[in-house]
């Protein structure tokens, strides 16, 4: 009896410590699940800052991270090639340690177009607006989404950004045409990459000088690549955009063939200037409103006073030697004042509010007559060459003031005269130095009077001429710039030619008679475009064009009338093709009409 009791005690003591045991155990369990939650928590709060402190935005880290894990990466692109492709992404990372972009695949991502190996000849995208340059190449590293368990946490940045390379943020020119235009009109181009928009900069540059200009485009500081490893191990850019466009870009730098404009310019001065506006408006300078003027010696005169030429001035290279005397016969030549400008000197926004109310621009061929864009419209822009630099070889900005829209009248210069030339023989071979070269090759670019046309970038010729420093000719440099100004349109402010496109003939149709077994005739007739009677057109005529059906050839004919009859060559019992289209101002087509068939 007594040791059933005992028995019985000792199995309550065991069940009570049994129990003890496991509530502890239940309490421990869930301790570690808490702490493990709050370390989570915390984490995934300390991400969230480091997240913040990168766009300034509120994110919900959690959100962002269920995201990537459950749906990957999603790529969407327009255009059919690597030259003309730009892409938005959903959750495209960057890994800052082995400085690849990673596309994290799950179940539902989307890559479109899904090229497989194929976005590797040569690459996905240009990442800059300098076309087919392979160190410019966009591509990306592919991972499973589970890999993400393995991976450091990812840093997210909540902004739409546009990822894009800069082609070289030390020179103006550069900077103005192969990145400043080109990412403003990509930002145009999507609507969501608004003044909010991040730009993250990827080609491993620092700031540069002109760092300020990139600063316009947004309101958001822009990242460097070096900055995005300060962020985190692995970022995440929730959306982006990734490559520029190319449209806006009218000059080719020589790496296929000679420099020289673009073959297939798509960009004209309005657009341009509209670009130089927003800039301006951005950099709080205020172009001086051009009033019209009916005539009038008093006005005339006011207006001749206001008038003021700028002169480029260079402090290191490329030197104008008598800078003080060709600024003396300037003034004297066009009874104008004469201001000089220097971006070594002056803030680049002080030296464009100079530039918005010139009337005539006086630089030596460089980067810094990029600046002429916004010159206001009707101005001249007068471009010195030193000796042996053929002028009609190296036409940026001719080019540029060429393009229709921008109405600046174009001059150039070139020094002829060996002796107003001062070499720099002994300098870097970056600044022209040719001490490096066989002596043979030196004394052939000594001798030599003419840089012949060449490929970028390295030419030892072109940079040892190039960086000349130049005495310039005054008496023939009046006698080119008055030359010049003989061609310039008047000053008074004229109504630009229409470059408005006509529009389709409307109700084109054909008759055809049989006269004799060997003649026929075809009658084509149509109504004017429907926008013709809104416009002021100096000249209207129509092209048609006419092709023997199963022929590979067509007579073409212009007609300034709206009906014809054809006779010449037409046969009986053939069938004929027509098409007809509208030409205002010489130069302006139409489309044509829906080809008519016509049965004699």
């Amino acid at each position: 009896m007594r040791a059933s009791v005992a028995g019985c005690r000792m199995s309550l003591g065991a069940l009570i410590n049994g129990l003890l045991v496991s509530v502890v155990a239940a309490l421990l369990w869930k301790y570690s699940k808490l702490s493990e939650h709050a370390a989570l928590l915390e984490e995934e709060l300390h991400m969230t800052r480091q997240s913040q402190e990168v766009s300034q935005a509120r994110i919900d880290y959690h959100v962002a991270l269920q995201a990537l894990h459950e749906h990957g990466t999603r790529m969407v692109c327009t255009g059919k090639m690597h030259t003309d492709r730009i892409c938005r992404f959903d959750y495209l990372c960057y890994c800052s340690e082995a400085e690849e972009f990673v596309f994290f695949h799950s179940n539902t991502s989307v890559m479109l177009p899904n090229l497989g190996s194929r976005r590797f000849q040569p690459a996905l995208l240009d990442l800059s607006s300098v076309e087919d340059h392979n160190t410019q190449y966009f591509n990306f590293l592919e991972l499973p989404a589970a890999a993400l368990k393995f991976m450091p946490k990812p840093v997210f940045v909540p902004d739409v950004t546009l990822i894009m390379n800069r082609f070289n943020p030390d020179n103006l020119m550069h900077v103005f045409h192969d990145d400043l235009l080109p990412a403003y009109y990509t930002m145009k181009q999507y609507s969501d990459l608004d003044d909010e928009a991040r730009l993250v900069f990827m080609e491993g540059w620092g700031e540069g000088p002109h760092f300020d200009l990139y600063r316009l485009l947004s309101s958001k500081q822009p990242l460097l690549k070096e900055q995005l490893r300060n962020f985190g191990k692995l970022m995440c850019f929730t959306k982006s955009y990734v490559g520029l466009s190319k449209m806006t870009t009218w000059y080719q730098y020589g790496f296929v063939q000679p420099q020289g404009p673009k073959a297939n310019i798509l960009v004209s001065g309005n657009e341009i200037r509209q670009f130089a506006e927003d800039l301006m408006e951005k950099m709080n300078i205020t172009r001086l409103e051009e009033a019209e003027k009916d005539g009038g010696s008093v006005e005339d005169e006011k207006e001749k006073k206001d008038e003021y030429i700028v002169v480029f001035s260079r402090s290191t290279t490329r030197l104008i030697l008598n800078e003080a005397e060709l600024i003396m016969a300037l003034a004297q030549e066009f009874q104008m004042r004469v201001v000089t400008v220097s971006l070594e000197e002056q803030s680049f926004p002080s030296i464009v509010q100079v530039l918005s109310g010139a009337s005539v621009l006086v630089s030596m061929h460089g980067a810094q007559l990029i600046a002429s864009l916004f010159l206001p419209r009707g101005s001249t822009v007068v471009e010195l060459f030193p000796f042996a630099v053929n002028s009609d070889q190296y036409t940026p900005y001719k080019t540029l003031a060429s393009l229709p829209g921008m109405d600046l009248h174009y001059i150039s210069w070139r020094n002829t005269q060996e002796e107003n030339t001062v070499t720099h023989p002994d300098r870097p071979w970056e600044q022209g130095g040719i001490a490096h070269l066989e002596k043979e090759e030196q004394e052939r670019i000594l001798n030599s009077n003419d840089v012949p046309r060449h490929l970028c970038c390295r030419n030892p010729e072109w940079l040892f001429r190039i960086y000349q420093d130049t005495l310039v000719d005054i008496p023939s440099f009046l006698e080119v710039l008055k030359e010049g100004m003989k061609t310039k349109p008047g000053l008074k402010k004229s109504k630009p030619a229409s470059t408005v496109h006509p529009g389709r003939v409307r109700e084109a149709q054909c008759q055809t008679s049989v006269q004799t077994t060997n003649e026929a005739k075809l009658t084509v007739s149509w109504q004017i475009p429907w926008n013709l009677k809104y416009l002021k057109v100096r000249e209207v005529k129509y092209e048609v064009w006419i092709q023997e059906q199963g022929e590979n050839t067509y007579m073409p004919y212009i007609l300034p009338q709206q009906n014809y009859t054809f006779s010449e060559n037409i046969k009986p019992f053939t069938t004929y093709l027509v098409w007809v289209r509208c030409i205002f101002n010489k130069n302006l087509l139409g489309p044509f009409a829906d080809v008519l068939t016509c049965r004699t």
